[in-house]
């Protein structure tokens, strides 16, 4: 185990990876699972989701780098393929020759099960002899999907055929690959935790604005139920930010569309029309977003006790009259100052 480390890290350099990238090594630990990685040929996004009855599932398997690749490590997992691997990839090799490299490294190649998927879209798995059955992999075009110690051998195979029927994002594809495996009976112990990692296909230099969904169920009796919510949750502030660029550049139609897009993904999300209206108010569009603090304060009276603290911000103007003026649209239902 202490070798492929050392060795790992040599290649990383000589490939110019950096060895600070390289996560603490945990030895032996048996994350058995089914998981997913792929790219969407339209977009050139990169994505990878998994399953396991493992805690924190995520923390280890899931790898992703904007413009560089996608990654999963399992079976008695080495972390390290996940940052040494896009080290790889980011400096040139392909997937195939990446992962190539790396088990020629590892000693415990026979326990390992890992796959790889670059920017152009090559691909490339490996399930070890002694991973516990079932066990197995199918690689597809832009895809691979892989498993071990699942309840029967017929996982992956559904798990691929889903992904390639699926319609929707590359996010809504992974998904029906791991509702495909739960289907088709999953991880022979149960489930406990899943991740779902995806990226932008080009880089923008900042890796935190490269991230589209970026989530985990640590520990949760559903957890890939779990994660589909965070994920509706995630797309509706995804567009409550764009909504706030376009406010800030005064494209109105812009932020209207985006503000309404995140209500009717969330419609009990009485904050996202909350900010809706204070951005309209505080902009001079003071008519259009009446309406809507009354329908706030009316679901939430609370956030008429905000209003007052805006100013302060820079949030609302500091104008007594429209301050009333927001504040009677709570009809005396309003909370402490």
């Amino acid at each position: 185990m202490k070798r492929i480390l050392t060795l790992c890290l040599f290649a990383a350099f000589a490939h110019g990876a950096s060895a600070q990238s390289a996560p603490p090594h945990a030895a032996g630990r048996p994350v058995h699972t089914y998981s997913i990685v792929a790219r969407d040929p339209a977009t050139g996004e990169l994505g990878v989701a998994v399953q396991s009855h493992w805690f924190s599932v995520g923390s280890i398997v899931t790898w992703a780098e904007s413009g560089v690749g996608a990654i999963a490590t399992q079976s008695f997992v080495e972390p390290s393929y996940g940052p040494l691997g896009l080290g790889l990839m980011r400096n040139g090799k392909s997937a195939p020759d990446a992962l190539k490299a790396l088990l020629a490294a590892d000693e415990g190649r026979d326990v390992r099960q890992v796959a790889f998927i670059d920017a152009q879209g090559r691909v490339a798995a490996h399930t070890g002899s002694k991973c516990i059955i079932a066990a197995g992999h199918h690689t597809g075009k832009e895809f691979s999907v892989q498993a071990n110690l699942m309840e029967k051998a017929t996982v992956w195979p559904a798990m691929a055929r889903a992904f390639e029927s699926a319609a929707g994002d590359l996010t809504d594809r992974l998904f029906a690959a791991l509702e495909a495996a739960e289907r088709e009976g999953g991880d022979i112990r149960g489930r406990q935790s899943a991740a779902i990692l995806v990226v932008k296909g080009k880089s923008s230099g900042q890796p935190w604005a490269d991230r589209i969904v970026d989530l985990r169920v640590e520990d949760h009796p559903d957890p890939i139920g779990e994660i589909k919510r965070l994920v509706k949750v995630n797309r509706a502030y995804n567009h409550m930010n764009v909504g706030d660029v376009c406010a800030a550049g005064k494209d109105w139609d812009c932020a209207t569309r985006e503000y309404s897009a995140a209500e009717h993904i969330l419609p009990e999300m009485v904050e996202f029309v909350f900010w809706h209206a204070a951005t309209l108010a505080a902009n001079g569009r003071v008519e259009e977003s009446l309406p809507l603090f009354k329908k706030v304060f009316a679901k939430e009276p609370i956030w008429a006790a905000l209003v007052g603290r805006l100013p302060h911000s820079e949030l609302l103007p500091n104008d007594p009259k429209l301050i009333e003026r927001i504040k009677a649209q709570a009809g005396g239902r309003a909370g402490s100052p």
